[in-house]
């Protein structure tokens, strides 16, 4: 089709932060297609640097205030790991029980108030209420929990406290046990009505084929707090490899770094996570699956929103299963981290690099770290997923501007819109409205 069509979305809404779609169209032929990201660089590798690494958490948990918890751990997984200390088994079943909390809640974001409103056709949220009020107050009721969850387990959900290197410096006892399992059962009749709503919502249809990267393991569970990297292209690394998955470049028209893998692109996310672990999920969340016609593989980014929701139904049952086995078996009060003033005393500490991959909502993270004999990290290094997603966004701009050139102008452009808004992207933590300029039209 011989057509000029030229789109300036600045700022794109619903998205964490500042990001431009850019796309010109000259007699047909696609010239330019660009996710712009002009946020300034904030240098938290350098902020880490000379501090030390039992006070790192409490650092890389103010990147962002969705994935405070997901930093948090990351953080925590690559100091322990660079300094040989291994947690015991009931933190790291309350570790993935914050994850599973992070999970829901930023899930649950992102399907009820960033991506319906596309779906259903109103302009934000708020346009929800007039004609699906009870699913506002059900969104609304399901982020509560979560949030309530989340306090009771380290403190607060953004910025946690409690969560640090060697445990948590406080336990819950059996009352905040039972009370979040009264969340959690909560949240499962929830989930009830939230599938319903998805399966009835008309998603684009779209597929280009990629590559996707996620935690995998060789034992039976849904890998979202260890493993190794693997990618649906057969490749598998250690995460101290992660350099060698992630390949970060810099293109001129964004201040963050793009990557690849096998190919010009990956994608990581609950879609990918969903592609390679589907066989591992709860039965629970399998059933939600069918439900919604998801099968692995899927190669239509638009249903990251769905494979979202088929892992909330996974977080929340796993969720409940650890504090049901936390309420029959009691925990270890003992356990309790003692912190100093300026640091954990009772934590030994050697010189070592460590390497810390967590599956945080928008995909795997990576904190690695290299301390001294002191405990002082020397160096630091972050790749976000976002960043990781972000050549895989453009790629699928480019397969999909040409196939929707006969829609009209506004059409071409909520289209990309809920193309990036589908990755969830999390660029920082600021909101801008939207304005579309049309050059030559």
């Amino acid at each position: 089709m011989s057509r000029n069509v030229s789109v300036n979305v600045e700022f794109l809404t619903r998205v964490e932060g500042h990001g431009h779609i850019i796309v010109d169209v000259q007699n047909g032929v696609l010239q330019k297609a660009e996710l712009q990201i002009v946020e300034a660089p904030r240098f938290f590798e350098a902020l880490l640097q000379g501090r030390s690494i039992f006070e790192a958490q409490h650092i890389t948990s103010r990147i962002c205030g969705i994935c405070a918890c997901g930093h948090s751990l990351a953080s925590i997984q690559a100091a322990e790991n660079a300094i040989g200390f291994s947690p015991s088994e009931q933190t790291i079943k309350l570790r993935k029980l914050l994850l599973h909390m992070e999970n829901l809640d930023s899930h649950i974001l992102h399907i009820y108030m960033l991506a319906a409103p596309d779906l259903l056709g109103v302009q934000s949220f708020i346009g929800l209420m007039k004609d699906h009020a009870e699913a506002v107050r059900r969104a609304l009721r399901m982020k509560k929990a979560c949030n309530d969850v989340c306090d009771i387990l380290v403190g607060r959900h953004v910025h946690p406290i409690s969560c640090v290197v060697g445990g948590f410096t406080k336990l819950p006892d059996n009352k905040q046990l039972e009370a979040m399992r009264k969340l959690l059962l909560q949240m499962r009749e929830d989930l009830v009505p939230t599938v319903a709503l998805v399966a009835a919502l008309k998603f684009p249809e779209f597929d280009r084929e990629t590559e996707y990267v996620a935690l995998v393991s060789d034992d039976n569970e849904y890998p979202l707090l260890s493993g190794d990297i693997g990618s649906s292209d057969g490749v598998r690394k250690v995460k101290e490899e992660y350099r060698e998955i992630t390949n970060e470049f810099l293109v001129p028209h964004s201040s963050a770094k793009h990557a690849k893998l096998s190919r010009d692109s990956y994608a990581v996310g609950a879609l990918a996570r969903f592609n390679l672990n589907a066989d591992k999920l709860h039965p629970t969340a399998k059933a939600v699956a069918e439900t919604l016609g998801l099968s692995a593989p899927c190669y239509n980014p638009f249903l990251n929103t769905v494979a979202q929701l088929v892992e909330c139904a996974h977080c929340a049952e796993e969720a409940l299963q650890i504090v049901e086995e936390l309420l029959a078996q009691g925990v270890v009060q003992s356990e309790t981290v003692i912190v100093g003033v300026n640091e954990n005393r009772s934590i030994p500490v050697r010189a070592g690099r460590g390497v810390g991959a967590v599956e945080v909502p928008r995909g795997i993270l990576f904190h690695d770290y290299e301390v001294d004999e002191q405990g002082i990290i020397q160096q630091a290094n972050c790749v976000i997923p976002t960043g990781q997603n972000l050549e895989n966004i453009e790629a699928d701009m480019h397969k999909l501007v040409p196939e929707i050139l006969g829609k009209k102008d506004e059409e071409i452009t909520l289209a990309l819109e809920m193309l990036v808004r589908a990755y969830d992207p999390c660029i920082s933590c600021s909101t801008h409205f939207l304005e579309v300029d049309f050059v030559g039209r």
